[in-house]
């Protein structure tokens, strides 16, 4: 008999993205009529020995995946430590094959603990090696315990290596914001120590649903309702196998292989924002609209994602060609251009201008905007990161001021 539905979901949804991860490292085959270079590898050697050639089919192209991690301040990390079974996951790569490093990032809530059962058991048998971090807060009595608990539980599935690291969490963009960025720059570094290809997030369906509501809730725009993205990060570092996946059932994964977990307090508290949607609100749109609302949720993150990544697209080319000689933008060919892919311009233009990304809201952008659609003669706007926009001479001058 299999395994329960449950574990084989979870299951499923790792090894598909672990498949990934596989075909992207492959080398691409080599330009038609050029032989192969592992068969160049067996004609040398049937020269030497009379040893027959072995074809091997070439695999798929590498995917090229564009993304920005957040930045955080981690502070030194606990002495990594090595699981009972880690060998077995140091075993020598396949032929041609170079085995990568693949990390679980782990809570020890029941989506994390589930990802790492599932880690465990499906990367030995694609010869990839899978490793753990836990990250410590610091926000609550006895976390640096429960760190240390939550890393020996990764080391018992038979990961390795595995890390307990303790960040310091700052105050920018509130307390959630801030645990959050204290937790990627963490993760980024534990990844460029080890040298890992991947870090697995345990994000679920009912993560995507609360994140696409937040974004609406704050009159973001259409990137915002996209939602977290499957493949994010730079290089394509972080992977979310869960997004298509309810939390119960990774919960119930956990529950049938009798895996402990631990629930944060933190996602109970209703001075977070997150919780108070997770635990009342959520609830409140199921009941006022029925069941289904999740995934509907979910749903209109992914064909969010799908619209917002054409705009920009477009708005990348766009760009392009409303620039002058000088590199200054043209008035006259923004003002052509549709509201949607001009204020992508202009939200690129203040960037690249030091404006910092996370601190430029729609409002900044509509005032930019005013510049090129309600020309009255009005003065530079001030943006953050000290960046100013101001109209000259029928051009628009984006800079430090």
């Amino acid at each position: 008999m299999g395994p329960h539905p449950a574990v084989a979901a979870i299951r499923l949804a790792v090894r598909r993205v672990l498949n990934d991860i596989l075909d992207e490292q492959t080398p691409a085959p080599p330009p038609a009529g050029l032989p192969r270079p592992e068969l160049q590898t067996a004609h040398a050697a049937q020269t030497a020995y009379g040893a027959p050639e072995r074809h091997t089919a070439p695999g798929p192209r590498p995917a090229q995946l564009p993304g920005r991690p957040p930045l955080g301040v981690p502070t030194p990390s606990r002495t990594p430590a090595r699981g009972p079974r880690a060998a077995a996951h140091d075993a020598p790569p396949g032929p041609g094959r170079p085995s990568p490093l693949v990390l679980v990032a782990c809570s020890g809530g029941a989506d994390s603990m589930a990802l790492a059962s599932a880690l465990a058991f499906e990367a030995p048998k694609l010869g990839i090696r899978a490793g753990g971090i836990t990250v410590d807060h610091g926000l609550q009595p006895g976390s640096d315990l429960r760190a240390d608990e939550v890393a020996q539980r990764l080391r018992e599935l038979g990961l390795g290596p595995v890390d307990a690291v303790a960040v310091t969490v700052g105050r920018d963009g509130g307390p959630e914001a801030a645990a959050r960025d204290a937790r990627y720059a963490a993760l980024d570094a534990a990844a460029d120590r080890h040298g890992a290809r991947a870090v697995l997030l345990g994000h679920t369906r009912d993560d995507q649903a609360e994140t696409v509501l937040l974004g609406l809730a704050r009159g973001s725009g259409i990137r915002s309702l996209s939602g977290m993205a499957a493949v994010s990060g730079a290089g394509g570092r972080y992977r979310r196998p869960f997004l298509h996946i309810d939390r119960q059932t990774a919960r119930k994964a956990c529950m049938v292989q009798s895996l402990p977990v631990w629930d944060d307090p933190h996602n109970a508290d209703p001075a977070y924002t997150r919780s108070r949607l997770r635990h009342e609100g959520l609830p409140a749109l199921e009941k006022a609209l029925g069941k289904g609302v999740v995934e509907a949720l979910a749903r209109t993150a992914q064909l969010s994602r799908d619209d917002a990544d054409a705009l920009d697209a477009w708005a990348g080319q766009a760009e392009a060609t409303a620039r002058d000689d000088a590199g200054c933008l043209e008035c006259a060919k923004l003002h052509d251009l549709p509201p949607a892919v001009r204020r992508r311009v202009l939200r690129r233009a203040a960037i690249d201008a030091g404006a910092p990304a996370g601190s430029l809201f729609a409002r900044h952008i509509e005032e930019v905007d005013r510049l090129i659609t309600g020309w009255r003669g009005q003065g530079a706007i001030n943006l953050p990161g000290k960046v100013v926009a101001r109209r000259q001479g029928g051009r628009l001058v984006i800079r430090q001021g």
